[in-house]
């Protein structure tokens, strides 16, 4: 009877560990950051080489293409912190100067390396709030 109790006992504390160890290498690979320009580059080096998702808006005028390629810098900031960014690849049509985004990559000392199809631009809003005093339409053409 003891026999069998430690028997069953080794065997749970076998897959306890797998499982646990089987757990934290899956979660490990796939642990990623969502955070906003303003919260990494107040103290950008506990940062680098972590993935991260950064949010932020595109700085204007700060989109530089080098020719005849797909590759991109640009800047990116959020309450007055700012990140240089680079990416090779199609950005999406929304992304231009003072878009709002989230890139997802690598932050470097060079600044944020952009993983390929790593740029989400938002999409601005194509409704607005009807001024006061408007009346709804009928419906009728």
């Amino acid at each position: 009877m003891k026999y069998k109790a430690v028997k069953i006992g080794l065997t749970s504390l076998v897959l306890a560990l797998t499982f646990g160890g089987l757990l934290y290498t899956t979660m490990a690979e796939g642990t990623e950051y969502y955070k906003h320009v303003d919260e990494v580059m107040t103290q950008p080096e506990p940062w680098y080489g972590k993935k991260l998702q950064m949010h932020g808006f595109v700085v204007p005028d700060s989109i530089k293409r080098r020719p005849d390629s797909l590759d991109y810098i640009f800047q990116v900031q959020s309450n007055g912190h700012v990140v240089n960014a680079s990416y090779t690849g199609v950005v999406p049509d929304t992304f231009k100067s003072d878009s709002e985004v989230v890139l997802k990559g690598v932050l470097t000392a060079e600044g944020f390396k952009t993983q390929p199809n790593g740029v989400m631009a938002k999409c601005p809003s194509k409704y607005e709030a009807k001024p006061s005093g408007a009346t709804a339409p009928s419906g009728k053409y």
